[in-house]
């Protein structure tokens, strides 16, 4: 014959409602650990201005990365983009994407972060954490 005991009793419950808090946590902290694990990344959109874009969602970024250096771990991927420059640090000057290379008075490449215009050569043009890059075939403005 089972013999329960108040305090087993109460031992029992005290257990079960530990272990249903835990899981609780672990729930509630679930989509702050994976928004964490997105917040580490950058994002890279490269736009053909011909209705094709690639997207590269998940660049692992490290403090001190420049857009070169996203444009790198891209062209480091299975389906990744090849690219051309001239120069270096701060006059590096991205000259082709791809097939497209950039016409001077035409269309060329022009990289946003975040969407604002960038200001700077790409290979010195810092990231952090969650930037979206994106490179845009097109006339000058």
């Amino acid at each position: 014959m089972l013999r329960v005991t108040e305090k087993g009793l109460r031992m029992y419950r005290s257990t079960t409602q530990r272990g249903l808090l835990i899981v609780l946590l672990i729930l509630l902290a679930s989509p702050i650990l994976l928004a964490d694990e997105a917040a580490l990344t950058v994002r890279v959109v490269i736009d053909y201005s011909d209705g094709v874009q690639k997207h590269f969602t998940a660049i692992p970024w490290r403090e001190g990365m420049t857009v070169r250096d996203a444009l790198l771990a891209a062209q480091e991927h299975r389906r990744g983009v090849k690219f051309q420059e001239r120069g270096s640090g701060a006059t590096a000057f991205l000259t082709q994407l791809d097939d497209l290379k950039n016409e001077g008075s035409g269309r060329n490449w022009i990289y946003r972060v975040n969407g604002q215009i960038a200001d700077r050569s790409f290979a010195v043009y810092r990231l952090e954490a969650g930037d979206t890059v994106l490179w845009k075939f097109e006339k000058s403005r």
